[in-house]
């Protein structure tokens, strides 16, 4: 049975970096599963960081959908699988087919797809590190796509961190393990 870890934070918040470090350190076969589409300069340039920063000797897999597959194929393989990232993932998902007016159709899909990367990661004998945004800390969203995503976002991070061996909170660059500490009712 695979382990799972769980590292969320804010934006820039250095949660990728601590991710990669963290496979670099205990995984000996590294597999990244990358998740971002370029549609633009700013996300290309995004893109070039990651890959500048990862050792050669990782494979990538790049699996914007059906990504469940990328880690049943990296886990035959590797003992280490960085999945970078849950919330570009979602936005993937939910605007592949979006329809404004079809929110209840949103949840089942969006969750759908997390509980089958969960499923996947759980039957694989590899560590998988599942890389998210916490993007519920700030102002509530002006407009309904936004508050929508936030809300998904929110419930796949709750799914993920439910079913971790480990979670990471990344602040400034530093991580801290939260899941040791938590009370769960």
């Amino acid at each position: 049975m695979g382990k799972i870890v769980l590292v969320t934070g804010g934006s820039r918040s250095g949660k990728s970096t601590f991710a990669e470090k963290y496979a670099a350190k205990y995984g000996k076969r590294v597999a990244y599963i990358a998740t971002a589409q370029v549609y633009d300069k700013e996300m290309q340039y995004r893109v070039e960081l990651h890959q500048q920063r990862r050792p050669s000797s990782w494979k990538t897999y790049e699996c914007p959908y059906e990504a469940e597959k990328a880690i049943q194929d990296a886990s035959k393989e590797h003992d280490m699988i960085l999945f970078d990232c849950i919330t570009l993932y979602i936005t993937n998902t939910l605007l592949k087919d979006y329809h404004e007016e079809e929110i209840a159709r949103h949840y089942e899909v969006v969750t759908t797809a997390v509980k089958r990367l969960i499923a996947s990661a759980k039957a694989s004998d590899s560590t998988v590190i599942f890389v998210t945004n916490e993007v519920g800390a700030g102002i509530v969203p002006g407009d309904a796509l936004s508050r929508e995503y936030r809300d998904l976002a929110g419930l796949a991070n709750q799914l993920v961190a439910s079913v971790a061996d480990e979670v990471y909170l990344v602040t400034c660059g530093l991580a801290t393990e939260i899941k040791r500490n938590a009370i769960i009712l």
